[in-house]
């Protein structure tokens, strides 16, 4: 079976628009939330939220699609698989780009794929045709920002930017998104179907989406606090996080720096609720047995999960008891950590940016810490990094995503170094 790594990353989030600006944020303990400032938030359960900022607007397209398109360049950069419109190299800090054919100006890639996850699409673009039709303003011009709006949009302008002509899938998984699409990438390059993949997760904060998770009561009033005595839910960010995956043998062959390896994943749903956890966590234990399995590995080899954690009431003790189920006393002597009090829950992509930080702590041995954990919980009783990022070699990580609807993904991921390859 191919084995397959990351060769290029890329992020926009509230704490900055590049991977090591994010990564350096986490590491000093930075928190991006903050007052909303884009739009009013009033009559929401909570006016701090992750919002994006020094960002390069436009006016062309959604704020979602523009997150995306963004990470994807700079993943694609990263990589050194991206080209200008012109059809020349950017620069980029990894090798000269391998294009197959032109078209135009436009490069192709016909052996390069996409996986684009979001949960509400152009949400943006839909609150503002809601007010559109609210004024019966609606027009030809205006009729645009319902095509803004299809989950499909994004996908598709990021393939025709980019010159991505390999098998392209569009994911909605709700929080377990960006997770789920790792996953499929390294299902189409292990399956010979591509070469490399572009997985990315995206998704804007906008006032229809944020409402229903207001009523829903995820959202808390206070402070974001996974795994503490006081915690009382989420606060919701958004940006995209975008990793390109590879096949080793095509990374080694054209020089390409590598982060990491992505040794397996699994996805699965609870089949239990619509939005309530399920409180045994038979489907987060599940899907996390499925993935060691697929990784090839046992719970022994974990060294660092990332954690969902999202600071809500019931999912914080689902996930710490999962976790010490499949990993046993092993779970009581690795770190355990949650970065979303620094980012937010980002949503579609949350489990693509939670991917990337993970991929850092290995490179770097340092591991994320769990801000504003504080007071200890006896159901959340394991080892979350309180407050302060702690140097500890890690070679082999899970990152776990969960969402509204049972979802559940989880993805294993190595440290490389100078014998991964061997």
């Amino acid at each position: 079976m191919r084995r397959v790594v990351v060769t290029g990353m890329g992020i926009v989030s509230c704490l900055g628009n590049d991977v090591e600006t994010v990564w350096q944020g986490l590491l000093a303990g930075r928190s991006g939330i903050a007052p909303m400032t884009r739009w009013n938030p009033d009559g929401l359960r909570n006016p701090r939220m992750g919002e994006v900022k020094d960002f390069p607007w436009d006016d062309e397209h959604d704020e979602a699609t523009q997150f995306a398109l963004y990470a994807a360049g700079r993943a694609l950069n990263d990589a050194g698989l991206s080209c200008s419109e012109n059809g020349d190299s950017p620069g980029g800090n990894r090798v000269n780009h391998p294009v197959t054919a032109v078209r135009g100006t436009v490069p192709i890639f016909a052996r390069i794929g996409l996986v684009s996850s979001t949960n509400f699409g152009g949400a943006s673009a839909w609150d503002q045709y809601l007010a559109c039709l609210r004024a019966g303003a609606v027009n030809a011009e205006t009729a645009e920002l319902f095509t803004e709006f299809t989950f499909s949009r994004t996908a598709a302008l990021i393939r025709e930017r980019h010159g991505l002509a390999g098998p392209a899938r569009v994911l909605s998984l709700s929080c377990s998104s960006g997770t789920a699409a790792i996953g499929q990438g390294l299902d189409l390059i292990r399956l010979g179907k591509a070469d490399a993949v572009l997985c990315e997760g995206h998704d804007s904060l906008a006032v229809p989406s944020l409402a229903g998770l207001s009523i829903l009561r995820t959202i808390t009033a206070e402070e974001l606090r996974p795994f503490d005595a006081r915690r009382s839910g989420t606060i919701f960010g958004e940006g995209c996080g975008a990793l390109v995956l590879e096949s080793l043998e095509r990374a080694e062959a054209r020089g390409a720096a590598i982060y990491g390896e992505v040794l397996g994943y699994a996805v699965n749903n609870n089949a239990y609720h619509l939005t309530a956890p399920d409180k045994a966590g038979d489907g987060i234990v599940a899907v996390l047995r499925a993935a060691l399995r697929d990784a090839g590995v046992t719970g022994d080899a974990v060294d660092y999960v990332n954690a969902h954690g999202t600071g809500t009431a019931y999912f914080d003790v689902t996930e710490t008891t999962a976790v010490k189920t499949v990993l046993g006393d092993r779970a009581y002597r690795i770190p355990i950590s949650s970065i979303k009090p620094a980012i937010g829950h980002m949503m579609a992509a949350a489990g693509s940016a939670e991917a990337i930080a993970t991929l850092c702590a290995l490179r770097d041995g340092i591991i994320p810490p769990t801000l504003n954990h504080e007071q200890p919980d006896p159901d959340c009783d394991l080892d979350y990094v309180p407050g302060r990022a702690r140097r500890q070699p890690i070679r082999t990580a899970l990152s776990i995503s969960s969402g509204i609807g049972g979802n559940n993904a989880a993805v294993v991921l190595r440290r490389w170094d100078d014998t991964s390859s061997s």
